[in-house]
């Protein structure tokens, strides 16, 4: 459960948001945030800063160029920046050595210490952190990252199963579209549910979705506990399209294939090779339910040789083809509102024995 920042006692009130772009952006969090103000600022779609405004601040108001080549011109300087109801970092490429210049880290941790909120889009959770300012706090990561904050932060709660987190004065979302539900939930919080239901509307974004929301992408039911089989299942997300061996996820992970086949046993009953099945089977549940890709599609979107081979495995674990998945999952959603609660499916895969000696 998220914890709510104060609601503002003017519903109208102006909400003025200043931007802190990272060396090699992600263009489409910055954009999906910002185009959600620009059209909750004004009436229509006339995208006068009415009742938001936003700016871009930068040390040397020199362009910055996102991880697609495009560059922005920052608005304001560091030394000339106001007063902002939120200040929000847009992270970039990891690894990036010039991710944020030092102004722009001591002015984050300055604000920061005067209360004013801070947000990170997608590896802008990164960047708050190595800025020391997230320690403590619950924070969203996307799924495909979570691994990587792992082997490079503690002190901080990390979430990589919903699309935004709100906790006190930091909020933190995993990028994409989940900018543009983070910028709605502040924009209904400081001008209304009318102007961030039309700035998702006009975005053609089907309604605002709560913090919750799990994150689309690659369900997982597996609930590990240990700390290392929770960082293979996170590499079996990441490469579920070219599965690894268990040797080679071993290797990956730094440990003996022994010792990860016995912790996978010890916490979920199963071996590496099983569980990373059942993530494969589980998402192609989850893409045969959400999408229009045909069988052949899917059965390459999750690590499979051919078609056929998915097609045995799939009916294996499910006792249905893929196509009586499909159809069956049609049927019993018909009618259904996409609000509503949603049914787990996939694929249980029965226990495995211990390796033997």
């Amino acid at each position: 459960m998220n914890k709510a920042l104060p609601r503002s006692p003017h519903p109208r009130k102006r909400l003025n948001v200043a931007f802190l772009l990272a060396d090699r952006f992600t263009l489409s969090a910055f954009a999906n945030f910002v185009d959600v103000l620009r059209l909750a600022a004004d009436e229509a779609d006339h995208s006068r800063p009415i009742h938001c405004d936003w700016t871009v601040l930068s040390a040397d108001m020199n362009p910055v160029r996102s991880s697609c080549g495009v560059t922005i011109q920052p608005d304001t300087r560091l030394q000339r920046a106001g007063s902002y109801d939120y200040i929000v970092v847009v992270g970039g490429l990891l690894g990036e050595a010039s991710a944020l210049a030092p102004e722009a880290v001591r002015f984050l941790q300055a604000r920061a210490e005067e209360g004013v909120p801070l947000a990170g889009l997608c590896t802008g959770v990164f960047l708050l952190h190595e800025a020391g300012l997230l320690s403590g706090y619950r924070c969203c990561v996307s799924w495909f990252h979570h691994q990587d904050f792992l082997e490079r932060f503690d002190g901080a709660e990390l979430v990589s199963d919903q699309i935004f987190v709100v906790d006190r004065d930091r909020l933190t979302c995993s990028g994409g579209h989940s900018a543009a539900h983070l910028a709605a939930f502040l924009v209904e919080r400081h001008v209304g549910h009318s102007a961030a239901t039309k700035s998702l509307s006009i975005m053609i974004i089907d309604g605002a979705m709560s913090a919750d929301k799990p994150q689309p992408g690659f369900p997982i039911r597996l609930a590990a506990k240990d700390p290392l089989v929770r960082k293979a299942l996170i590499r079996m997300q990441q490469k579920i399209d070219g599965p690894e061996t268990v040797l080679e996820l071993a290797d990956g992970l730094g440990v003996s294939r022994r010792r990860l086949e016995r912790k996978f046993l010890a916490d979920l009953g199963t071996t590496p090779s099983r569980a990373g099945l059942q993530l494969r089977l589980d998402h192609a549940c989850a893409l045969l339910n959400r999408t229009e890709k045909t069988v052949t599609q899917i059965a390459f979107a999750t690590g499979f040789c051919d078609t056929s081979h998915f097609i045995r495995a799939f009916k294996s674990g499910l006792g249905l083809t893929p196509a009586e998945f499909r159809r069956t999952e049609f049927r019993r959603t018909k009618g259904r509102s996409t609000d509503g609660p949603q049914r787990a499916v996939g694929v249980l895969l029965p226990q495995a024995q211990p390796p033997a000696d």
